[in-house]
């Protein structure tokens, strides 16, 4: 950009050019440079200078405007060519724009008017704005009219056939759009791609990974349809492999949108020595760290708990936007860093980059992890009266959360009550969590109620229930939630943990016995309970709620799937290096207490993550304060 500011400079200042140098062909060029470097502000800026405009000049301008994301006033701007110069008559290039813009914001008057404009001046055969037509008639809610055009265009391109099948899937509609792949005779690999990402989409990535397997040639794309397409699904484990298997058996090389999709997989499992890699390949390739590969390396470092490496990134990053900031200020959240969070979120404004609501909830989350009620509430209120943000569920939820732990659950329960949206299972949820904590029982109860009204499936509940019931002696009312539970076919979701060990992931459920080393792990945790009783710990046997004796019970706490995946990090790596576990369930006491234990007697630091917390144990104490 300093060396463009350099030529524009020449251009501007020296005579010799400007009277060689056509101003239209100058300016083309400067929108079209200025535009791919994400400044379509000074993309604007030249175009406005020009005394006499010509179309290809136009068409840069709503082009610049149209990558950047600025539809209303790439609309505007065609509605001010439309007026001020009427002899000028678009061509295919302004209406590409035109129909991504009216596209991207379902402007559907608008789409058809143009439409309309195209009719008339006779382009409607052109085969790029057919293709265009299509893909914005399916983006209007209209498969119809998209299906219709599709069947008259007198000729198809692989842009045509793609658009049509990605549109179908968008609708849910894969059966058409499998249908229509099988009848083609001759498929591109973007075809080809395009059919994996709609059977991804849809939820199947069985038929996907079919598809993927059959392929008789593939190229980076395919592979990125299937790894993100595994990534999207939640098969985070998946992805990984497969990009391993990209690595080992064919000549590809990942660019950046496959690295963006493992780096997501990787943020999500906790493996960190593979994020790390990744990193340095990019390094060693000479990658740019454009934003989307920056913000989604930072998120990652971010969530396997390294926050200097998430900031060293973002700090290295030449563009930042919105998801930038959030992912700092998130990460801080996590680990209950809420003055630096704040500190990160004020410089964010101060640089003139406006928050989202995904700021907000991460800002909110800080201070609901420190306890900091008073000054959480004034971001909510910020969030609705200064940036005009309406508050979703997930906001509500957030602060009915911070209230609840603080103690003020009936301020959480007027909040939920005067929810401008339906308050869900999840705020509900938070609110129970209070009740839990502060042994609210009749406010608990009510809660419970609730809960079960809008989801007669929720295991949480009947746990709830049970384990409070225990707690008290009330035995056989556990029981009863138990036989309920049964009777209603609740599943409670299984508690699962990762431990990422010599660049593999390795996963653990309660009472799991699949692991090769399993023997191993289990004689270590015996040896672990030992050790543990010597220094004075007790198991925490009330959060179990079966009416079993005590000694089961201690066995099914020491059991647990974060213990499990503890004692065979401390079995596989060495002495003295940080264990990293991810678990996909909220951690119970008795495990929150044996880790600060373990952390002191082997002389470890354990970084456990959950949720949307991070819990850092070393020399006998966490992070939290036990605040969580």
């Amino acid at each position: 950009m300093k060396q463009l500011m350099q030529l524009q400079a020449v251009l501007i200042t020296d005579p010799a050019p400007s009277i060689i140098i056509d101003p239209n062909l100058a300016a083309v060029k400067l929108i079209s440079a200025t535009s791919s470097r994400g400044n379509p502000r000074h993309a604007a800026l030249v175009f406005s200078i020009l005394s006499e405009p010509n179309l290809i000049a136009w068409n840069s301008l709503l082009k610049a405007l149209t990558d950047n994301h600025l539809y209303s006033l790439a609309l505007a701007r065609f509605n001010s060519l439309l007026v001020r110069r009427p002899r000028l008559n678009p061509d295919e290039f302004t209406f590409t724009s035109i129909f991504k813009a009216c596209a991207a914001l379902v402007a559907c008057h608008a789409g058809e008017a143009s439409h309309a404009f195209v009719f008339r001046q006779g382009l409607d055969s052109n085969l790029c704005l057919a293709n265009s037509l299509v893909d914005m008639y399916f983006k209007f809610g209209l498969p119809k009219n998209a299906s219709r055009l599709f069947d008259e265009m007198p000729m198809k391109d692989v842009v045509s056939w793609n658009t049509f099948i990605s549109g179908c899937s968008s609708y849910g509609d894969v059966l058409s759009a499998r249908q229509l792949f099988d009848r083609m005779s001759e498929r591109s690999l973007v075809t080809w791609s395009a059919m994996i990402a709609a059977h991804a989409k849809a939820g199947d990535t069985r038929a996907a990974r079919e598809l993927f397997d059959q392929m008789p040639d593939k190229n980076v794309v395919c592979w990125n349809a299937m790894i993100s397409g595994y990534a999207q699904n939640e098969r985070f484990s998946s992805a990984i492999e497969l990009f391993r298997t990209m690595l080992q058996v064919s000549s590809m090389q990942p660019n950046a949108a496959t690295l963006v999709s493992v780096l997501s997989a990787c943020a999500h499992l906790g493996a960190l020595d593979l994020g790390r890699w990744i990193h340095r390949y990019i390094k060693r390739k000479g990658m740019e760290l454009s934003l989307f590969l920056g913000n989604a390396l930072a998120d990652m470092y971010a969530k396997c708990g390294c926050i200097p490496e998430a900031e060293g990134v973002f700090q290295q990053m030449h563009d930042k936007d919105v998801i930038s900031w959030s992912i700092i200020i998130s990460g801080l959240a996590m680990f209950g860093h809420a003055g630096q969070a704040m500190s990160a979120f004020h410089e964010m404004l101060q640089r003139g980059t406006e928050p989202n609501d995904i700021t907000f909830m991460g800002i909110i989350s800080a201070c609901t992890h420190s306890g900091q009620v008073d000054t959480g509430l004034e971001f909510f209120r910020m969030m609705r009266e200064d940036f005009m943000i309406p508050p979703k569920v997930e906001h509500y939820g957030c602060v009915v959360d911070m209230l609840s732990r603080a103690g003020r659950l009936e301020e959480a329960e007027d909040m939920v009550a005067s929810m401008v949206v339906p308050p869900n299972v999840i705020v509900w949820g938070a609110l129970l969590g209070g009740c839990r904590i502060h042994a609210d029982i009749e406010r608990g109860e009510r809660v419970v109620r609730r809960i079960l009204e809008l989801n007669p499936d929720h295991s949480g509940s009947y746990v709830y229930l049970a384990t409070l019931y225990a707690s008290m002696g009330r035995l056989e009312a556990a029981a009863e939630c138990r036989l309920r539970m049964r009777k209603q076919r609740v599943a409670k979701t299984p508690g699962c943990s990762w431990i990422e060990v010599d660049h593999a992931v390795h996963e653990f459920f309660m009472g799991d016995r699949a692991h090769p080393r399993s023997d191993e792990i289990y004689a270590m945790i015996s040896k672990l309970r030992h050790k543990m009783r010597l220094a004075g710990y007790v198991p925490n046997t009330s959060v179990v709620c079966q009416s079993i004796d005590e000694e089961e019970k201690e066995d099914a706490l020491s059991m647990h799937s974060e213990k499990l995946a503890l004692a065979f990090g401390i079995l596989a790596t060495k002495q003295g290096q940080t264990i990293r576990i991810v678990k996909n369930l909220r951690v119970c006491k008795d495990c929150h207490d044996a880790f600060k234990v373990l952390s002191k007697i082997e002389e470890r630091e354990i970084i456990l993550r959950y949720r949307n917390r991070f819990h850092q144990f070393r020399e006998g104490l966490c992070s939290c304060k036990d605040f969580w």
